[in-house]
């Protein structure tokens, strides 16, 4: 059996078997009533949807669960204008026989292109250079009781900044188009980092991550707004130089980042550094969105595809034409 390529390499001729991640799995119907398995599998340069029809449904359900390493064996088929493989096969892979096949974790894992480290290291340099008290104690508080989930949990399940790494990137570039919109504005810096490094904090509550991507209980009964929240009260308890005033402020930096209610904000901006963090926030999250879209795209021609989150095709780069 012939290997497939790496998932951006896939194209409608690819057929064959392949090491991957299984980031989702759900048995659902098909119109006839006929069960199937629809599952989300990924490896280091992103994910495709696959499927799983009967008679094989019945015979390889219960081998694997999202969070999976597998060997999925199929080939692709565009559905929707969407790529999508069709597997005929798919098992939980035994790590030791398997690795003389080729498996290897690392490759199953999309990861965010700079270290931990190194985006650790910036973070803590953003924090130390915080002027206000109070402000700097809460968020190396937060920050330090948070270091495991900060240094691997991904923004979101799917949308942007998806992989292993991509919340404390996100978080980083908010920081720092955020620091220079500040001084631009003549903004209280010390708020905008503030509000860049706390706004998603709610997001180690809100999704379970190991390997792959799920919503937590509590995050689909609250969700990041509402557990960042409670997240931030709870760090800054007892810090004497935090006002309560002050405290206001960074929380309703945090209510208010999705910029409007229709958005998903509790409350809508109401200073100038939630104005700021709001725009950069939704900002970097587009763009990334635009970027990975046109990675992704392997269209003919001057325009990408239609993107149905964003709405619309883009043009694309001219190296890239």
């Amino acid at each position: 059996m012939s290997r497939l390529p790496r998932i951006r390499q896939l194209r409608t001729d690819s057929e064959g078997q392949g090491f991957f991640l299984c980031a989702r799995k759900e048995r659902r119907l098909t119109r006839a009533g006929e069960p199937f398995l629809a599952v989300t599998l990924q490896d280091v340069t992103g994910q495709i949807p696959a499927k799983l029809f009967a008679p094989e449904v019945d015979r390889y359900a219960d081998g694997f669960e999202a969070g999976d390493f597998v060997l999925a064996q199929g080939r692709v088929n565009v559905f929707n204008n969407r790529s999508e493989l069709i597997l005929s096969a798919i098992r939980r892979v035994n790590a030791e026989q398997d690795r003389a096949y080729g498996f290897r974790e690392e490759e199953c894992v999309p990861t965010a292109p700079r270290s931990a480290d190194d985006m650790w290291r910036e973070l803590q340099e953003h924090i130390d250079a915080v002027a206000d008290d109070g402000t700097r104690v809460l968020l190396k508080r937060i920050t330090t009781d948070t270091e495991a989930q900060l240094r691997t949990w991904p923004a979101a399940q799917t949308v942007h900044h998806a992989y292993r790494g991509g919340l404390l990137e996100h978080v980083l570039q908010v920081a720092r188009v955020g620091l220079q919109l500040a001084q631009a504005y003549d903004a209280d810096r010390d708020l905008v980092l503030a509000g860049a490094i706390l706004h998603d904090i709610g997001k180690l509550r809100e999704i379970d991550y190991e390997r792959a991507a799920t919503y937590s209980r509590e995050g689909n009964l609250v969700g990041h707004i509402g557990l960042g929240l409670l997240m931030v009260r709870e760090a800054a308890a007892g810090i004497a130089t935090l006002s309560a005033d002050r405290l206001g402020e960074i929380e309703h930096l945090v209510a208010s980042h999705h910029g409007t209610r229709e958005l998903g904000a509790l409350v809508e901006p109401r200073t100038v550094e939630a104005f700021v963090l709001a725009a950069v926030d939704d900002l970097d999250a587009k763009i990334h969105q635009v970027r990975q879209h046109l990675a992704e795209d392997d269209t003919e021609g001057e325009f990408t595809s239609y993107n149905t989150r964003l709405k619309r095709s883009f043009l694309k780069p001219t190296r890239a034409r």
